[in-house]
This record gives structure tokens, C-alpha cells and sequence, in this order.
């Protein structure tokens, strides 16, 4: 085997490296050419001591994975380069992914349908005994009753049984997918609900699937990953990652960058990697280095052991508020210290996920034996994991616990003892607002009586305990604030870690022995990541138990957690509005920012997986689970979370035994055979795409119009009006287009001139391939606060005519009358998950640029991506401090030539003179702005 021996090459200053950025430091070694990547690049990155957060540097990843949503805007801006490259005279065949890329179809799910009944649940209470005819380990469930009735597959006595929570029937087993009968241990069909959600998913995604399959007839060097598999971070995990990869007997470490913030996740396992825009990705599937200032490293040194009743996602939120603390926005994170091998791979991928919502550009925890121990058991194979093991260790990329070696030396060190965290949930508006299990119910009461903000929602003393009645289904309950209507353990990526979604089954088998129930007006629903999810939950027995509680698989991918869930019924959303209840949902994901679930549920809050279960038993989230009982069990018997929450002991027993190879082997084969219907879809093969224009899915974005061979100088903007005027916090769910198109929406109004009924909408994601729709789209989240409207509303003014309008609406006036667009916004835009229609949707409505205080890092790189001039205003400075009132017009004067960090001259219409920093930071993102953006610099190369 043959590989670059880096550490000969650094010396001593190699060895108090910090890990990930030996791993930046071997891939700038690899890929030296003298022009993208410069002999002074590696030699800065060797010299990461003195010059971190002084100098820009280049990376080349191994990999690049796309998720659909993302995916599909940077698949159809391939498809347009190619047909750009043609009409200027070159060969489109030539634009091809240069560098590795996986593209999975499926990563979100609309939920059509849920709470479809599994027949095999048992019996909670009375009959009489019977004794499975297999033994079932290691759960050795013995129901009273076997209502397997229908189920052919199953052998064994059964009798009828009492009817489930919810009616419906099975259908065919999805391929690769086995559901075991949790009392005779033989395979039965998969639950109608996710089926149906399937079938609804392919047939209103057709479009959509014809051009990934397009896409993987004619591109090379991209793998396209078939749905009903498995959303992108979990299959990344499970089937797309190397560690080291290998290429004719040459060895390097991998590393990937994705479309999706959330790719940090892969971290976990060893694996460099982060999220960037898709403008950004897409030029680094042509060969593009991606460029970040040599990052700071915050080494998390993590020591003790945690409370036997804390879950990984307590851990994640322990440590994500202790670093959100530390300011670690922009900067690397690597765990270190005796706590780290207590910690599961699946455990530090679940940390690694939750990096977003710290801020760090990535967190990363270095392969050590925990990893090669996690991969054996995966089924890699073992001859690859002894080369692996001895390319790591003889570059110093694999840490040893045991060894004497010399410590990395970081920028700072965070220390966190595990001995402190305990049960946590995140909310009501914000993830990073936790708030301890045990003061829940003091702090929803704190919320209703503190005024409207980041967590207040000022209800009326007098009104705080009101209760609305309401009938459903025929009988009557009663809703209160607090009540909860929506729990869903979804498919985050939280959920890839086998013991929480374990502890959320054992704890539902606990419940329904016990005789509790959950309501059923509240909506619930279980969207594993994958298949292997729903296998071990099933295998080990407690799928059923789940099913009972209304916790039914109803597909795989992002769902409830984007927005995408069902309507709630009429009744309760009619009780909830009529009485100003402050209704709740609870999640066992990463977001929850007001408004993204449902406009009339007003709180949510992030849980882990058992506590979402043990919530929606509760029915409310004013509960003290020390004092008060979760409900009353078999007998009037009063039942305590303390009565059903899985030991540590039981956890672990039921994972060793359930969470195997086989599992990672199965996925594997599901995903090289395909399905029956993604294998049988027809879709072109012609080396253009055929661009339907009637589509409402697809369609050729603009974006290569102006293909210039040639860079031009900056152009003024003169005499713009400000199109929107945000305050702070700004996030891209409130740019970009996310969730379902709502009914009274510009987006709505163009696919009804379409002739689309509001049942054909789909969703935005859906829809990433129209640019028409995503440009309708962008700035239409109710909860955008624009200040020329003064409240929430996807509203602006068109100063011109004074009309009050939908944002798309007044931006195309402006454009019709020839007048350009700015931006004013306040502190920290851009924050959240990266998403290129954050920065395409404002170009297309014809913003030129944005004036704020401060950016999120990645959101800045998008714009300077996409042609729109980040400008920022001086410190101290601000609209309120300037006089600015957003009413004026600003004209901006560009140099000839930019430099890195200049200022620029604004004048206003009522004659004010101010400067601001054009923010950029670099020769190359100074480069790509002069050509219009990256796309448009990576596209006149082909010509």
C-alpha cells in the first residue's frame, strides 16, 4: 500500500497537531498543484499554531453527499450548465462531478397518512394467559392475548384479541425490510401506513425520480442512492463511509463535505466533514477546493460518567449549551479526555449532529478502538480494518487512550464532567433554551406569564388555567395550555443511536403493560432514519408496543420536523384557536423554531425519544414526573415514569442483542438491489436533459444567462430600495423555502394558474427543481418579522406605489420598473442549517446586497456564491444608530478593484453618507463575485 506519510513530512510540529487538522494537512500535502492548492497553503496549515484565524487555506474532501432537497437544485444547475456550455459553443458532455458524489433520494417525508394499526399488538390488560410457542430474547414478552389476527407468516396460537388503537390493514412487505412477529419471532408484512406514504411519496415525486434517474444515466462519478432507503445521514453512516479510503493501492483519510449542515454528523465516526451551501458543493463537484480561514480548535475534554436516567440526547444538549457558552461559532471542536470512550459511536455521532446548533464548523472525534470495535461489528471486512488501523497509526490520524504520546495542544479547552448532566428537554421557541425535566412544568408556567419573546407568550393570569372542551371521535376531552397535540419521534438524525430509540420501545412496552394509553387527538408518528431502525425496534419486540401508543412507522425521512406533518383534526384546531390555548409539540429532533410545525401549536420542544413517549402518555407538559403520576394503569393503579423508564442494564442487554451486522449487512443489500419501482422507472438518456416546460417540478434556472468567459468589474448599485428591513437572528427557515406551500401563498397562486389543485402543492422541498416556485417561496415564513409591517407576515411595502404586498409580489415591481433591491438586516443573518435557496431565492428576486451587522459564516459564502455583495456595517454602528429608517434609497459605489475587507461608501436618497465593509475575505471570493458567482466562474471553464 502506498500513502503520503505526513507526520515524517511535520515533525514535532505534526505531533501536537490537533487531529482534524492533521487531516487537513494530509489532504493539502495530496492535492498540492501548485494553483489551487500551493506548497504556502500546507506550510500554513503545518504552522496551525501561529496561524489560525490569520490565513485562508484550501480543502479538497474525498467525497461530496447530497440529500435530496439540496440535491436536486445542484442535479438541475448541472443539467443547465450543460445546456449553457452548449449554447456557448462547448461540449456538454465534459460537465461531469469531478470529485466523488453520493446523492440519496430519500431524506424527507410528507406524512400522508399515520396511526395506521399494527393487528399484532398485544392485549394491555385482562383475558387470559398464553404462552408464545418461541421464545423471544432478549424482551421474553408474554402477552395475554396474540391478535395476530390475518397474519399468514405467523405460526403459532392466536385468538382474536381486542381491536388496536387505530384500524387498518397490511399490505405487501417492502424488499430487504423484515417486521418479525414479536410473539412467534416470523416475519410479517410491513404496516399499511408507510406503504401508503410510499406510494404516495413516488407518485407525486415522479418528476422528481425521473430526473435522479436521468442523472444517474448520464453523469459520472455520481452514485445515486434509490428511495425508500434511508435518509442521507444515516446511510452515510451506515453505508457510504470508508474511514480511509483506498484507491488503487493508495491510502488517504476520507473526508466529505454535504449539502446539509447536519453532515457534521459523520465526525462521530472519524471522518472530517462538514455542511456547506449547495452553491459551494456544487463547485466542489467540479474540482473546487473548498476555502475556510484556518480555524481555531476547542478541545472538549469530557470526564466522569453520566446519570444511568440521562440519554445521548441529554448528553448532546448538556454539551451543546455548555459550548454554545464557550463561543465556539466558526471554529473546530475535538473531544478528547476519559469520558470519550464511555461514549458509543452512535452516541458521538449524535453529538457530532447537534454541531449546527452550537455553531463550530464541525466536532470531531478522532478513531480509536470504540471505532474499529463499532466497524467489526458493521461488517466491514477485516483484512481492510487491519490496513486501516496501520495507515492510521503510522500517520498519527488513530488516538490511543492507553498511550504516553504527547497531548495535541489546542486553542482552548472546554471541560464538561458527564457526572453532572441529567434529563433535559429543549424549548419552547428556541434548541438552545433548555430546560431540566424536572422544572418543566415551572418553567411552562414561567413562559405563559412572561411577556411575548424568546419564550414568553403573555397569557392572562386569570386565563392560565382555562379549559376548552372538545368532542373527537366521540367522546370528549379537554385542552388546557400545555396540552400536547403533536409527539413525533422522527427521522432526525438523533434517532441513528439504537439506545434512545430502544429506550423510547421498552418504556412503550413498560406503558402498555401498565395499562396507560396515549390520547387520540394527539398526533403522533414514528419516522425511523432507516430500515435498520425500524429492524432492531421490531426484532427486539417493541414495535407493537410503540404501534399501540400510536407511535406507527409511517415512512422514512425529514417529516414532522420540516413542517411536513398532517393537519390536525378540524375539532382540536378550532378548540386551540377558539379558547387561545398554548398547545405543544414534542420532538425528538434538532429544531423547533416557532411556526415550523403548525401555525396553531405554539410551543415545541425537543426531547429525547423515551421522553416524547412518556409526554404524549402525559398529555401535557405541565407535569412533575417525580410527584405526579403519568396516568392511571390496570386497577386505577396510579403510574409513575420512575414505574416504566428502561434501566441502563435492560438498554444495553436489548442492544447488543438486537443491534448486529446482519442489520448493517441487510441495509447494504437493500440498497444495491433497489426496489421494483425505482428499478423500473423510465427516464431519458439523452446527454441534455429534455426540459419539460410544463413541469411544475423541474425546471432551467436562470442562473447561467449571463455566462461570461471573462470577469467584469463590480457594478454600482444605484438608487436601491430596501426590500425588507429584518432585525436579529435572522434564520434561513425564514429565507428559504421550507414545509408545505401555503394555500394563500404567491407560490400557491402560481401553481394554481398552473392548474394544480391545493391537494397537488406538495412541498417546497419538493420543489427545489422549479426556481419559479422557490423564488415565490423565498421570505414567506409567517414568523418573518419584516419591520416595515411591524408583525409577523411574509409581507413588505413597495415603495414606489406604497402597496402593502406579498415579498415576491413587490420584487417583481421593482424589477418590471428597473429599480435594484438591497437588504437591511440586524445581527447574526443567515443563522441555522445551510441551504443554497437562501442566497438563490434573494438573487432571483434581485437583491444586490445585503447591509447587516454580523453573518453566519456560511451564509455569507452563499451569497458572495451567487453574486450578492455581503456588506456589513461598522462596529457599533446600526440602521438605529445611523438614522436609517429603510425608507430611502441607497446608492453603492464599487472600486475597480476589491481587496479583501475594504470599506465602501452608502449614500442615501436624503443625502446621509456612511461606510460599511464589503466582506470579502479573499482574492477568490473577490474572483468569483466578479464572474457572478461561483456557478458561473466553475461553468466558463468548460468553455
Amino acid at each position: 500500500k502506498r500513502f503520503y506519510n505526513v507526520s515524517k513530512l511535520g515533525g514535532t510540529k505534526y505531533d501536537v497537531l490537533p487531529y482534524s487538522i492533521r487531516v487537513l494537512f494530509e489532504s493539502s500535502i495530496r492535492n498540492c498543484d501548485g494553483f489551487l492548492v500551493k506548497e504556502t497553503d500546507a506550510m500554513n496549515i503545518l504552522d496551525w499554531k501561529t496561524k489560525q484565524n490569520n490565513v485562508e487555506v484550501p480543502f479538497c474532501p474525498a467525497r461530496v453527499v447530497l440529500q435530496d432537497f439540496t440535491g436536486i437544485p445542484a442535479m438541475v444547475d448541472f443539467a443547465a450548465m450543460r445546456e449553457a456550455v452548449r449554447n456557448a459553443g462547448g461540449d456538454p458532455v465534459k460537465v461531469n462531478p469531478a470529485c466523488p458524489t453520493d446523492l440519496t433520494v430519500d431524506h424527507s417525508l410528507q406524512i400522508d397518512f399515520s396511526k395506521c394499526a399494527i393487528q399484532n399488538t398485544p392485549n394491555p390488560g385482562g383475558g387470559e394467559s398464553q404462552k408464545p410457542t418461541a421464545k423471544l430474547s432478549p424482551l421474553k414478552i408474554q402477552p395475554r392475548k396474540l391478535p395476530c389476527r390475518g397474519q399468514t407468516g405467523c405460526k403459532g396460537p392466536c385468538s382474536a384479541g381486542d381491536s388496536s388503537r387505530n384500524s387498518g390493514q397490511f399490505s405487501a412487505q417492502i424488499e430487504n425490510t423484515p417486521i418479525l412477529c414479536p410473539f412467534h419471532l416470523q416475519p410479517v408484512p410491513e404496516p399499511e401506513t408507510v406503504l401508503k406514504n410510499q406510494e404516495m411519496e413516488f407518485g407525486r415525486n415522479r418528476e422528481r425520480l425521473q430526473f435522479f434517474k436521468w442523472s444517474s444515466k448520464v453523469f459520472k462519478n455520481i452514485s445515486i442512492i434509490p428511495p425508500e432507503t434511508g435518509m442521507a445521514h444515516q446511510v452515510n453512516l451506515e453505508y457510504l463511509s470508508r474511514v480511509v479510503f483506498e484507491v488503487k493501492d493508495f491510502l488517504y483519510p476520507d473526508s466529505v463535505v454535504g449539502t446539509d449542515s447536519h453532515t457534521t454528523m459523520v465526525n462521530g465516526l472519524g471522518i472530517l466533514g462538514w455542511g456547506v451551501g449547495g452553491i459551494e458543493t456544487e463547485a466542489v463537484m467540479l474540482g473546487m477546493p473548498v476555502t475556510l480561514t484556518l480555524p481555531e480548535v476547542v478541545g472538549c475534554e469530557l470526564t466522569g460518567t453520566a446519570s444511568p436516567l440521562a440519554t445521548s440526547i441529554d448528553i448532546v444538549l448538556s454539551i451543546t449549551k455548555h459550548l454554545r457558552q464557550a463561543d465556539v461559532a466558526g471554529k473546530f471542536v475535538e473531544f478528547f479526555g476519559s469520558g470519550v470512550s464511555q461514549l458509543s459511536v452512535a452516541d458521538r455521532t449524535t453529538i457530532a449532529n447537534m454541531c449546527p446548533e452550537y455553531g463550530a464548523i464541525l466536532s470531531f472525534f478522532p478513531v480509536d478502538n470504540v471505532t474499529l470495535k463499532h466497524l467489526k461489528h458493521t461488517g466491514f471486512d477485516k483484512a481492510k480494518l487491519e490496513v486501516m488501523e496501520a495507515y492510521l497509526k503510522a500517520v498519527k490520524l488513530f488516538r490511543n487512550y492507553e498511550s504516553s504520546s504527547r497531548e495535541p495542544e489546542y486553542s482552548q479547552i472546554v471541560q464538561i464532567s458527564l457526572s453532572s448532566i441529567i434529563p433535559y428537554v429543549s424549548g419552547p421557541k428556541r434548541s438552545q433554551d433548555r430546560v431540566a425535566v424536572n422544572n418543566m412544568k415551572s418553567d411552562f408556567q414561567a413562559c405563559l406569564n412572561e411577556k411575548t419573546g424568546v419564550k414568553g407568550f403573555q397569557i392572562a393570569v386569570e386565563k392560565q388555567n382555562d379549559i376548552v372542551p372538545v368532542q373527537y371521535e366521540g367522546n370528549e376531552y379537554k385542552l388546557s395550555h400545555g396540552c400536547i397535540v403533536i409527539a413525533a419521534v422522527i427521522s432526525c438524525t438523533n434517532n441513528c443511536n439504537p439506545s434512545v430509540m430502544l429506550a423510547a420501545g421498552l418504556l412503550a412496552k413498560k406503558a402498555v403493560e401498565a395499562g396507560l394509553v396515549v390520547k387520540p387527538y394527539i398526533r403522533t408518528s414514528l419516522s425511523p432514519g432507516s430500515g435498520m431502525v425500524t429492524h432492531y425496534l421490531s426484532s427486539s419486540g417493541v414495535l407493537p408496543y410503540l404501534s399501540k401508543l400510536g407511535f406507527e412507522v409511517v415512512g422514512y425521512g425529514c417529516s414532522t420536523c420540516v413542517g411536513n406533518t398532517a393537519p390536525l383534526p378540524e375539532a382540536i384546531r378550532n378548540a386551540i384557536k377558539q379558547g387561545d390555548i398554548i398547545a405543544c409539540g414534542v420532538l425528538s429532533g434538532t429544531k423547533n423554531f416557532e411556526g415550523r410545525l403548525c401555525d396553531c401549536v405554539r410551543a415545541n420542544y425537543l426531547a429525547s425519544p423515551p421522553l416524547v413517549v412518556a409526554y404524549a402518555i402525559a398529555g401535557t407538559v405541565r407535569i412533575d414526573f417525580e410527584t405526579e403520576p403519568l396516568g392511571t394503569g390496570f386497577n386505577g393503579k396510579s403510574i409513575y415514569l420512575r414505574d416504566i423508564w428502561p434501566t441502563r442494564k435492560e438498554l444495553h442487554t436489548v442492544e447488543e442483542e438486537c443491534v448486529i451486522s446482519s442489520m448493517f449487512k441487510e441495509l447494504k443489500e437493500k440498497m444495491e438491489k433497489g426496489n421494483k419501482r425505482w428499478n423500473s422507472l423510465e427516464a431519458p438518456e439523452s446527454a441534455l436533459f429534455p426540459w419539460d416546460l410544463k413541469s411544475t417540478y423541474i425546471r432551467c434556472p436562470s442562473f447561467f444567462d449571463k455566462l461570461a468567459k471573462e470577469p467584469v468589474s463590480p457594478q454600482a448599485i444605484e438608487n436601491a430600495h430596501v426590500l425588507l428591513y429584518l432585525g436579529d437572528s435572522v434564520t434561513t427557515d425564514h429565507i428559504s423555502p421550507a414545509g408545505s406551500i401555503a394555500r394563500s401563498s404567491a407560490a400557491a397562486k402560481y401553481l394554481t394558474n398552473k392548474g394544480l389543485t391545493p391537494r397537488e402543492f406538495n412541498s417546497y422541498g419538493a420543489r427545489r427543481g422549479n426556481d419559479a416556485v422557490m423564488t415565490r417561496g423565498t421570505f414567506a415564513n409567517i414568523k418573518l418579522l419584516n419591520k416595515f409591517i411591524g408583525k409577523p407576515a411574509p409581507k413588505t411595502i413597495h415603495f414606489p406605489s406604497g402597496q402593502t404586498l406579498d415579498v415576491f409580489e413587490a420584487a417583481e415591481l421593482y424589477q418590471k420598473e428597473g429599480i435594484p433591491v438591497i437588504i437591511l438586516a440586524g445581527k447574526k443573518y443567515g443563522l441555522g442549517s445551510s441551504r443554497d435557496w437562501a442566497a438563490k431565492g434573494p438573487f432571483l428576486l434581485g437583491v444586490k446586497a445585503v447591509l447587516a451587522e454580523s453573518y453566519e459564516k456560511v451564509h455569507k459564502s452563499q451569497l458572495i456564491g451567487i453574486g450578492i455583495a455581503p456588506l456589513q456595517f461598522l462596529p457599533g454602528e446600526n440602521p438605529n444608530t445611523l438614522g436609517l429608517t429603510g425608507r430611502e434609497q441607497f446608492s453603492i459605489l464599487f472600486p475597480p478593484e476589491l481587496s479583501p475587507g475594504m470599506t465602501l461608501d452608502i449614500k442615501t436618497s436624503t443625502g446621509k453618507v456612511f461606510s460599511v465593509i464589503a466582506l470579502f475575505e479573499n482574492d477568490v471570493e473577490i474572483t468569483l463575485y466578479k464572474y457572478g458567482g461561483s456557478l458561473n466562474f466553475v461553468a466558463q471553464r468548460f468553455l
